[in-house]
């Protein structure tokens, strides 16, 4: 992509210091251009991106990255800070398979100080980077970056609690856009909307930081001018400063998050602060591409689109939508259903529930720990909780599943959306987790359907039919690959070939269409194998390990972590009943990093390809006719 002159001119965030205020409005500009160009190719974040061009670029110009250090919470709005810290030329690599990523880390560039992807963290690391700079006696500054979405989670609270009195050069700049991923909720929320709709305060606040910058007289007026200030502060805000000061911040704002001379004279103000400062701004999500600005919540995380239009290239129908019409279906026969979701109604497929079914719609922000423990308590007042929520943040509430619903064999079900591998946003958001620490829990139940009829009737067994906890994991997007001749039984497990065959692959979820499709391969070849597929993971069916010991050969594959998943548990049962034969697991064991979702499938031995691969080159198997029959 050919770049303009400005930007040309940006090859590390000390040039920005050469530029002027317009030439940076300017350069603003053109990072956005970028920015909807690669998006629209590639996918990716576009919307949060969008709003934080100018205060990128602001801090950028006033700190001096890398031995300044900037911690971008969540992570998904670092793009332009890519741009501007080298690797500009890399942008459309960005999400790809050995490009950069979507998101922050350590190992891609100096200017990445710390891994995000999962939100309210900034505060708490920048702390820590914080101490660590006064320990080393350096007089650099830590500045956490934190949406006012991210303040509806618990451990921003943690670490502003513990930071506000901590002493250090710490700036914590809260971006305020209105937003998480669904709009915000609660009273923070409220809170900050109070304090962002003061005109005469914000306009009174922007024309005292500009009188201080006049010469000689600036400073002695603002000064004298600061008892007027407090007094603006306290009618305003109905007390003696806000929450922040009150955790031991000084509180600078809201400013305009777009004007970057404001921007840069409140960041340098904070630098001169000497202690923690919190900067109130006040952005607009998807600014400067109309789509995104009308609709920033369908434009938060997109694959790609056409620009001129808005519109994706591609549409189907996924998990996440039959699960969403599933819920409405349900909600209308039994009033004690409620669906609860973290901030994010549209991810998880629950926008025509929330409008349809008000009264039994929660949306807590982006408060996982919270949502497990609330559906705890409807649970245990007689209402039937379903927490729609992604794999990837599920973990964040493990001690809640535990603690609050499990010991208590409460009864909530836990939609647990992108199960699996998930591809482009990296290793930070694989759903690969839960199944492994779900299997450590008493009295959970987790059901894996491999289509949308199953991800219906397992819905229906889980809020009915199940007592504890019960869990529906799906994968992101649509239905893949069924043998014409499969047809789903909603049983515990399900035998699908010949099970005649001396060889049994063992497999659950979408997993199921890669083993299908090895099958017809290695049929080709003269190997028959029968398959065992698993709808219920959790506890493992005693009826399928009976199954499974009556072949010889015995291949567990699945799209989930080794240590502690079900194929794990399904070899120590399937050995524990008395099996001689071979088993051999194949899961995943490590990281997985950014790749398309069939390429990390491939690389991880999870596809058609890799499976029969397996089995052909194994001497119990491989290049005997018909694989061999059952001895008898």
């Amino acid at each position: 992509m050919k770049t303009s002159c400005l930007l040309d001119k940006v090859n590390s965030p000390s040039d920005l210091k050469k530029m002027t205020d317009e030439e940076l409005v300017m350069l603003a500009w053109e990072i956005r251009r970028q920015i909807v160009d690669t998006v629209a190719k590639n996918g990716g974040h576009l919307a949060s991106n969008l709003g934080v061009v100018e205060l990128t670029i602001a801090i950028h110009s006033v700190f001096d990255c890398p031995d300044d250090k900037i911690i971008w919470d969540v992570g998904h709005q670092s793009y332009a800070h890519k741009i501007l810290t080298g690797r500009r030329d890399a942008i459309g690599t960005i999400r790809k398979e050995n490009g950069i990523s979507g998101f922050p880390k350590r190992s891609e560039s100096k200017y990445d100080c710390f891994d995000t992807g999962h939100s309210s963290t900034s505060v708490s690391a920048a702390l820590g980077i914080a101490c660590a700079e006064d320990m080393k006696k350096s007089d650099a500054y830590t500045v956490a970056v934190i949406g006012d979405g991210a303040l509806s989670g618990g451990l921003a609270y943690e670490g502003l609690n513990n930071a506000g009195r901590s002493g250090r050069n710490l700036i914590v700049i809260l971006n305020d856009n209105k937003m998480s991923i669904s709009q915000n909720v609660g009273s923070m929320a409220k809170y900050l909307s109070k304090m962002r709709i003061q005109p005469g305060y914000l306009e009174a606040k922007t024309k005292m930081h500009r009188l201080e910058k006049v010469p000689v007289i600036g400073r002695p007026v603002t000064s004298g001018m600061k008892h007027v200030k407090d007094w603006m502060r306290d009618d305003f805000f109905g007390q003696r400063g806000n929450i922040f000061t009150q955790l031991g911040f000084a509180y600078y704002g809201p400013y305009d998050g777009h004007d970057i001379a404001q921007l840069r004279t409140a960041l340098n103000a904070a630098r001169h602060k000497h202690s923690p400062v919190l900067i109130h701004v006040c952005t607009k999500k998807g600014k400067g591409y109309g789509y995104a600005e009308k609709n920033p919540k369908n434009f938060h995380g997109v694959s790609a689109f056409n620009i001129e239009t808005g519109e994706p290239k591609t549409t189907s129908q996924g998990f996440s939508d039959v699960f969403g019409k599933s819920m409405c279906t349900l909600a209308a026969k039994d009033k004690r259903i409620c669906a609860i979701t973290a901030a994010m109604s549209i991810g998880t497929g629950l926008s025509t529930f929330s409008k349809k079914y008000r009264d039994r719609f929660y949306d807590v922000g982006i408060a996982e720990e919270h949502a497990v423990t609330f559906a705890a308590g409807l649970a245990s007042d007689g209402m039937i909780p379903v927490f729609a929520v992604y794999s990837t943040f599920l973990q964040r509430s493990y001690d809640q599943i535990l603690h609050d619903a499990a010991l208590q064999k409460l009864h909530i079900v836990l939609a647990i959306d992108r199960a699996g591998i998930v591809g482009e946003d990296g290793e930070t958001h694989q759903g690969i987790y839960d199944v492994a620490f779900l299997n450590t829990m008493p009295n959970v139940t987790v059901y894996a359907p491999s289509s949308f009829s199953e991800l219906e009737a397992a819905l229906i067994k889980a809020i009915s039919n199940t007592e504890g906890v019960a869990a529906v994991r799906y994968p992101r997007g649509g239905q893949q690959y069924l043998p014409a001749d499969y047809h789903p039984d909603n049983q515990p497990y399900t035998i699908y070939g010949d099970e005649q065959a001396d060889t049994l692959i063992v497999t659950y979820g979408r997993e199921f269409s890669q083993v299908c499709l090895a099958k017809e391969g290695l049929s080709k070849q003269g190997i028959e194998v029968c398959i065992l597929k698993l709808n219920t993971i959790v506890p493992i069916p005693a009826g399928a390990v009976l199954k499974a010991g009556s072949f010889e050969n015995v291949y567990f594959f699945e799209e989930g972590i080794r240590n502690g998943g079900a194929g794990e548990k399904f070899g120590f049962e399937l050995y524990q009943s008395g099996f001689k034969g071979k088993y051999s697991l194949t899961a995943i064991n490590g990281i997985v990093t950014q790749a398309r979702t069939d390429s990390a499938l491939h690389k991880t031995g999870l596809d058609s390809e890799m499976i029969e691969k397996k089995i052909i080159n194994d001497p119990c198997v491989g290049g005997r006719i018909n694989g061999g029959k059952k001895k008898t």
